[in-house]
């Protein structure tokens, strides 16, 4: 059996976190809003492929960064999306919003503008909270 391997874009787009229960947890590196990428380990390309008991672990891992985003980071609002047009390999977006980010109301793809890069104490801090949180286990690279 290969090892799983995030695809190259997604590494590239994003901090390598850590492992939830199903999924791979990247961070986008624009530190604008807080938008995370979940992959999940499955050679399937669409979440509504799988089977109905991977899904819902998958979708728990999603809830589980969304309630992260609503209640340690203070946003009202969080897009979830499962686009999978540009990299094929299967992932979910998780992104706060609120009308003070950079590209309310319109979608963040496609309308982000270059942002801040995150600090590596922040980063560390996000890691730490997910941790406690959602029970990420961390292996949080550049």
């Amino acid at each position: 059996m290969t090892e799983f391997q995030i695809h190259a874009q997604l590494l590239s787009d994003g901090h390598r976190l850590g492992r939830m229960r199903t999924s791979h947890l990247l961070l986008h590196r624009n530190a604008a809003l807080p938008w995370f990428i979940l992959v999940p380990e499955t050679p399937a390309l669409d979440l509504l492929d799988l089977d109905p008991e991977p899904r819902s672990e998958i979708i728990a891992d999603c809830a589980a960064i969304s309630g992260y985003i609503k209640a340690e980071l203070g946003l009202p609002k969080v897009n979830f999306a499962a686009i999978g047009n540009v990299v094929p390999q299967l992932h979910l977006h998780v992104v706060g919003r609120s009308a003070n980010d950079p590209c309310w109301p319109a979608p963040v793809w496609g309308n982000l503008p270059p942002g801040p890069s995150y600090r590596l104490e922040r980063l560390h801090t996000i890691c730490i909270d997910l941790s406690r949180r959602c029970g990420l286990r961390v292996s949080w690279a550049e």
